[in-house]
């Protein structure tokens, strides 16, 4: 009976010991848990890799080494970034550059922290079927472009190849589809090289009864014939930031999603994998194709990731003016620089490569229906 009550004793023992180290386990992690930042990030658009590096940044615990606790919101259609940080439901948000403009233009002040494209991915395509193998071809021709707001590359390269907009061509009003371009409705279509882009080449061309290829097409990029804008940035609410501990956390917000585009840079199927993960509305073959051109647009980088490139700035801002997307000249108070220095500095201590001069694509090749 007595070395019955010893075993029992024992094990309450053991048991009360693991409620308390259990216990301390808990308590520990919800400490840890009340000590991170909490943040909120508004994204332009649905899941897809075109926001990788922030959704890999969460995966991989960066924003939680850094002390943050962030939350990604998903965009849509009907979701402006810009409205959702001015009505303080996100401290950051990511929008095209002259989206930001035209906000300020209006007297909302929203300040771009991070550039993190550093070029346009914005294309017009034709079929080289056509006969359309330089842009002084468009002339005459059904041009398809899309609207609310994205169709100031392309009327800006009309101009500068000698063709008024709203003579010179047929604007077509296009969906952000591919579908007006591939039924012949349209001569030439709007295309980002991550997703519309590879619409097309997940199409059976009928003449060929095989995909359409790259070389069945003219794509003519826009930050080549010089009149490419610049793209997804990262923004907040202009009296948020001017507060120290702000500026702290934006840092840190930087470091991680910086750190979360360099892994994706270097790990594009993983980076895909985890995109997928968190949102499977693409097809993981078009998700492939997407992750690869993003990188395209960030890398390689020669003043480092996030930092504005005062070129580009003064590109889209003279479009901008010229378009009548803002009344009033941008000012650089539209964006800021140091804490993006600041967030690459950290980086580079960790023996990080902000610049990717040695980045070059991947091959990826698409399947049918983007599989």
């Amino acid at each position: 009976m007595r070395r019955r009550r010893w075993y029992a004793l024992a094990a309450t023992i053991v048991v009360g010991s693991s409620l308390v180290v259990a216990g301390f386990a808990t308590a520990s992690r919800s400490s840890e848990e009340q000590a991170l930042t909490k943040v909120t990030l508004q994204s332009k658009w649905v899941v897809q890799s075109q926001f990788a590096g922030y959704y890999v940044a969460k995966a991989k615990g960066y924003y939680k080494q850094v002390g943050l606790d962030v939350n990604i919101k998903a965009g849509g259609p009907d979701i402006l970034p810009e409205q959702v940080v001015l009505g303080r439901q996100a401290e950051f948000g990511i929008n095209w550059f002259p989206s930001l403009l035209q906000q300020r233009d209006t007297g909302n002040d929203l300040v771009n922290i991070g550039q993190v494209y550093a070029r346009s991915g914005t294309t017009e395509v034709t079929l080289k079927s056509s006969g359309i193998n330089t842009f002084k071809k468009m002339r005459g021709k059904k041009f398809g472009v899309w609207i609310f707001g994205n169709e100031f590359e392309q009327r800006a390269a009309l101009v500068k190849n000698g063709m008024n907009p709203d003579k010179d061509v047929q604007l077509v009003k296009q969906n952000f589809d591919m579908l007006a371009f591939l039924n012949g409705e349209i001569d030439a279509a709007s295309a980002m090289t991550y997703n519309e882009l590879a619409q097309v080449l997940e199409v059976k061309n009928p003449k060929t009864g095989k995909l359409y290829q790259l070389s069945d097409l003219n794509v003519f990029k826009y930050s080549d014939l010089g009149t490419g804008m610049l793209q997804d940035g990262v923004f907040v609410r202009g009296d948020w930031i001017k507060d120290k501990a702000n500026q702290a956390t934006a840092v840190k917000f930087l470091e991680a999603s910086f750190k979360g585009w360099i892994y994706c840079r270097d790990h594009l199927a993983e980076c895909t994998k985890i995109v997928l993960q968190n949102g499977p509305a693409l097809p993981a073959g078009h998700q492939r194709w997407q992750m690869n051109e993003v990188n395209a647009l960030i890398w390689p980088n020669r003043l480092g990731i996030g930092l504005m490139d005062p070129v580009e700035y003064k590109r889209t801002t003279t479009i901008a003016k010229t378009y009548k997307v803002i009344k009033k000249p941008a000012t650089k108070a539209s964006y800021r620089t140091d804490l993006a220095r600041k967030a690459i500095a950290n980086l580079k201590k960790q023996g990080l490569d902000v610049n990717g001069r040695g980045f070059s694509k991947a091959v990826v090749k698409l399947k049918l229906g983007g599989k």
